[in-house]
């Protein structure tokens, strides 16, 4: 069932993400006080059993892929930086009740080809032909 919208504006759900997000905003101003690792998994820990489950699989391959690229939360979704810019992100089906999990990409990432390509995966269940894409798509998107 999808959210309830307020007054032709954003959701409920998309009013607590833009909260989440000055919150980071705010967090970020404040050197020396943020932990991006330690506020991503504590941010993992709070999601529901499928969502948890998933965001924990795509943490643990990220981290072994790409070490370089830096935990932190946008809208309030676990994402990885490159240098200071948001490369990827999961968006858990919890977040705007959606069918599905998301992995999404940035313009920052490397993914070219042709004219159009995806950004955006549905992720309903990570076994290892998923992994080895995501491990495809992660190297790609770094360039």
């Amino acid at each position: 069932m999808p959210a309830k919208r307020v007054k032709e504006g954003f959701t409920e759900d998309e009013r607590a993400a833009v909260r989440e997000r000055a919150k980071e905003l705010r967090a970020k101003s404040r050197p020396g006080k943020e932990d991006g690792e330690a506020i991503v998994l504590a941010k993992i820990a709070t999601l529901p059993p499928p969502d948890r489950t998933l965001a924990t699989q795509l943490h643990s391959i990220v981290r072994a892929t790409a070490p370089d690229l830096k935990p932190r939360t946008w809208y309030g979704m676990p994402a990885y930086a490159k240098e200071d810019e948001i490369l990827c992100w999961f968006q858990p089906a919890s977040k705007f009740k959606a069918r599905y999990a998301m992995l999404g990409f940035s313009d920052e990432a490397r993914l070219d080809e042709g004219n159009m390509w995806p950004i955006s995966f549905a992720l309903a269940r990570l076994t290892a032909a998923e992994e080895a894409r995501i491990v495809a798509l992660l190297r790609k998107a770094i360039g």
